[in-house]
């Protein structure tokens, strides 16, 4: 496993952000990151954090950990398996730090298809803004129970179950035990060129 000193992760964004032929203003507005944020990025004067890094790879449509060097192969002359230690996996925690979603998906695959490993804190909710048109949330209870809205419609999803959900109104995910609950939720936007055909 190779490493990558914070230093050098500026001119390799920067490199990947040439290749794709865009701009300082274009990437910031795809990554959420400001533009003066990446300027200092790409010229080593400010080392991202985490969720910054996650982000920027998000938006250039890169894989995390090849960037990062963690990518690892097989001996077979056809076969690639990529590794991604627990410790890389990207997280996401709500305001309150009830909510938490690792994000499994690879970055290549943001605006078409995103799955998530959801866990929430008793008492803990999720409440999203809608999403794109056609976007469609999968969501299974691996443990405990959530308390699924959309829109107007309400359900308690109850271990081993599944449900499926539109999100492209406001919706939410709550765990109404005393107990933490866990999830698997999956995330498709059917309007996007590559998710359109998916269902």
């Amino acid at each position: 496993m190779s490493e990558l000193n914070p230093p050098q992760i500026g001119p390799l964004l920067q490199d990947r952000r040439k290749e794709r032929g865009l701009t300082l203003q274009q990437l910031s507005a795809l990554s959420g990151v400001s533009k003066s944020m990446l300027s200092q990025i790409e010229r080593s004067e400010a080392n991202p954090t985490f969720a910054v890094l996650w982000s920027l790879t998000r938006g250039l449509g890169i894989d995390f950990v090849s960037l990062l060097g963690e990518g690892q192969t097989t001996a077979g002359t056809d076969s690639f398996i990529e590794v991604l230690p627990p410790e890389h996996t990207p997280t996401i925690r709500s305001a309150d730090n009830s909510c938490q979603l690792r994000i499994l998906s690879p970055p290549n695959l943001s605006g078409a298809i995103e799955w998530y490993d959801v866990e929430i804190a008793p008492g803990g909710c999720l409440d999203s803004a809608p999403h794109a048109p056609g976007a469609i949330e999968h969501f299974t209870a691996l443990s405990g129970e959530f308390a699924i809205t959309s829109g107007t419609s309400r359900h308690l999803l109850r271990q081993g179950e599944t449900v499926r959900y539109p999100v492209d109104v406001a919706h939410s995910i709550s765990n109404p035990l005393p107990t933490l609950s866990r999830g698997l939720m999956v995330l498709l936007y059917r309007q996007s060129s590559r998710g359109r055909n998916a269902v």
